[in-house]
């Protein structure tokens, strides 16, 4: 980018000045210190007066960089799990948020719920290391009761009544659903499949706030305030980064959140899902 500007003969004043950044950020842009944002890399592109193709290749580069694929053969190849990958990205996040529209999330998942579900994977795992995975998804829960973060989980009604194993199983996680929501530090929405929608659910994710990362810090660079989301697919894991695509999980999240049901309402709502499965439903 840095020849492109060369080349052009625009200084770093006046391409900060064309594209609405600081001359410190393009700087630091040029010497690899910063990632700019797609509408950057852009509006830099057009500044210079690049070429066509030449934008079609910086386009592509920038939207490779602020998105990770990771398919589950390959991260699995060396070692038995990802759960202390996951871990390490919790640990680092002060603000963790989860919509799952089709199983219990892992954070709030009883041990025979997580054993069937592991169990369903694919690629499977060997039945030797299941103990294994199975342990090291329970100890993340542990925290849930670190009152220094904060999580916050949208589940659809569809999500709790997907059954992996016998209905004493998902009465048992409905339970444990109910009682997790009375933590000061988690709030646990339900959304109820009679809600009218306000948004599509396409998939799940996660979205992982970093330490002065949320939404509504004053950055001069929004794109570097540290939140990550993780979307699992079929083949891959996508690790999701910049502020403009993180923005868009976040709205997604706003609209999720007019749907679900809070509190004492959810707890109610919980025990009527609970009573259709006892009555066979």
């Amino acid at each position: 980018m840095r020849r492109l500007r060369d080349m052009a003969g625009v200084s770093g004043r006046d391409l900060a000045e064309q594209i609405g950044i600081s001359q410190s950020k393009v700087s630091r842009i040029e010497a690899g210190a910063a990632m700019p944002s797609f509408s950057q890399v852009m509006a830099w592109a057009e500044a210079v007066n690049a070429p066509d193709d030449t934008r079609e290749v910086l386009a592509s580069l920038t939207q490779a960089a602020f998105t990770e694929v990771q398919t589950w053969r390959a991260a699995l190849r060396n070692r038995p799990h990802l759960q202390g990958e996951i871990q390490k990205l919790e640990r680092g996040a002060h603000l963790i948020r989860t919509f799952q529209p089709t199983l219990v999330p892992g954070l709030l998942q009883t041990a025979e719920y997580v054993k069937r579900v592991l169990t369903l994977f694919q690629p499977g795992y060997a039945e030797d290391k299941l103990a294994t995975v199975l342990a090291a998804r329970l100890d993340r829960q542990l925290a849930l009761y670190d009152e220094a973060k904060r999580f916050e989980f949208l589940i659809t009604e569809a999500a709790l009544r997907w059954r992996p194993g016998p209905p004493r199983l998902l009465l048992a996680q409905l339970d444990r659903i109910a009682s997790l929501s009375t933590l000061e530090n988690v709030s646990i929405g339900l959304i109820p499949l009679t809600t009218e929608a306000v948004t599509s659910m396409a998939h799940a994710f996660v979205m992982f706030e970093a330490d002065g990362g949320a939404p509504g810090d004053d950055h001069e660079d929004d794109e570097e305030d540290g939140a990550v989301v993780t979307v699992e697919t079929v083949h891959a894991n996508l690790v999701v980064k910049g502020a403009e695509s993180v923005s868009l999980y976040r709205d997604r999240w706003t609209s999720l959140r007019r749907m679900a049901v809070f509190d004492d309402e959810a707890r109610s709502f919980l025990s009527q899902v609970s009573t259709t499965i006892r009555a066979g439903g």
